[in-house]
């Protein structure tokens, strides 16, 4: 699922990264490949600010803004079990 264009908060600092693979083991819409020894973000869009690639990485080359823009809403909505409300209704991308 693919949320709101460019709005997710995730920085990948290459240079710290040594593509040990966890982003890629605990990231629930596959946004990390491993490509030549490092981790590259395949497509920011799918980041749903979880947290999970930043609290597991060893070498802290990650940083998200955990519970921002619609990945905020969608989790909201499903702890309330109501339907996602983000203010992006309108946009055929919303969540």
């Amino acid at each position: 699922m693919k949320y709101l264009k460019n709005v997710a908060q995730l920085e990948l600092d290459s240079d710290k990264c040594t593509g040990c693979g966890m982003c890629v083991e605990v990231c629930p819409h596959a946004v990390f490949i491993i490509e030549n020894k490092k981790a590259i973000i395949t497509d920011r869009d799918l980041c749903m600010e979880c947290g999970a690639c930043q609290i597991n990485c060893p070498f802290n080359a990650l940083n998200v803004r955990k519970g921002v823009g619609c990945a905020n809403a969608v989790i909201k909505g499903k702890l309330k079990g109501t339907e996602p409300t983000c203010g992006c209704s309108d946009s055929p991308s919303c969540c």
